[in-house]
């Protein structure tokens, strides 16, 4: 029998539990037959954000620990929306890597 990939790490290793299924490798537990929340998160526009859209920074951000600077009108694919107060993009940045980025400094391309 074939599970759903875990929407928390998206490991395929998933495994019934009564009427949940369990992700071994975060420990998240759901039930599939509810219907998950999703997150909606705008830009600096107020235009909606989804997974797989392509952003730009709105200004200049400085990475943390590092003396990295994202310059504006970096390009920026969104892989993942995550619900957080600070920062709800999960993103691969050119030149930079993936990292995260708070969605009110990016734009909608």
């Amino acid at each position: 029998m074939s599970y759903p990939s875990c929407p928390n790490c998206q490991s395929g290793y998933v495994y019934p539990d009564q009427n949940h299924l369990v992700c071994p490798e975060c420990a998240y537990e759901w039930n599939p037959d509810e219907k998950p929340d999703i997150v909606t998160v705008k830009d600096a526009n107020g235009n909606a954000l989804v997974e797989g859209d392509k952003v730009t920074l709105a200004k200049d951000l400085k990475v943390k620990s590092s003396s990295l600077v994202l310059k504006i009108g970096t390009k920026a694919l969104i892989r993942r929306i995550v619900e957080g107060k600070d920062h709800q993009l999960d993103c691969k940045v050119d030149g930079a890597g993936e990292m995260m980025i708070t969605a009110h400094f990016v734009k909608k391309s």
